[in-house]
């Protein structure tokens, strides 16, 4: 991929950082993004920071708009940025809480997805990876508002897939279990973490879509389990 152009978003996240680390490894120019990032997080060369925030829509124009005038292309959409809140029932959840997952992983993916297509277009083989859930999967207790924003992710991405096939994108989604993250670590702190998906295992499958031995695979949701599945 060293002659590929790649925009990672969620780039600091415990899934993004290794996905960004896996596309560096290939040789690919990499843009990770995320509302707080810097050089340093990944001193390579071929890495670019890009600190944005994704929930306003015209930050997101700059922010793409600055990747086309510096490398003149885009082959490559990860999207890994995304938000979970749960622990209420619908019934007790309130209005920032549904409000805000809607804007991490359902609006913000939208604005992203409209100022990214039509450059994703002229890469001949353009690739869209956004990171779901496998909760999205299936309804869980507790989780409504979270899993509505995810499975709206999902039916959003495999709409693209549709629309976009005639110029050789593919778009598809990502279903991870649990993943073995800092984040999750510090929220599940008495989880047997052993039984959890590793970051490392699901940026493979991420990046084998983003490749071109992918490039028949389009519209798919693809689960990445942990080890309780």
């Amino acid at each position: 991929m060293n002659n590929k152009v790649i925009f990672v978003t969620g780039a600091s996240g415990g899934l993004g950082a290794t996905v960004t680390q896996k596309f560096l490894v290939t040789g690919a120019t990499v843009i990770g993004s995320s509302r707080r990032i810097t050089a340093a997080e990944f001193p390579a060369p071929n890495f670019t920071a890009l600190p944005v925030d994704f929930t306003q829509p015209q930050a997101i124009r700059v922010a793409v708009d600055s990747i086309i005038a510096r490398f003149g292309r885009l082959d490559v959409l990860v999207h890994a940025l995304g938000g979970f809140a749960g622990g209420s029932s619908v019934a007790e959840t309130d209005d920032a809480t549904w409000q805000q997952m809607q804007t991490l992983n359902l609006n913000a993916a939208f604005y992203l997805l409209r100022e990214t297509i039509p450059h994703l277009r002229k890469s001949g083989a353009g690739r869209i990876v956004a990171v779901g859930s496998l909760a999205a999967a299936e309804p869980h207790a507790g989780l409504g508002a979270y899993i509505v924003s995810k499975t709206a992710l999902a039916a959003l991405v495999r709409t693209v897939a549709i629309e976009n096939k005639d110029a050789g994108v593919t778009a598809n989604v990502v279903l991870p279990g649990t993943m073995d993250t800092p984040a999750n670590r510090k929220s599940m702190p008495t989880a047997d973490f052993s039984k959890w998906a590793q970051p490392a295992e699901v940026a493979e499958v991420i990046l084998w879509l983003a490749g071109e031995q992918a490039g028949q695979i389009t519209g798919a949701m693809i689960p990445v389990p942990d080890k309780n599945a």
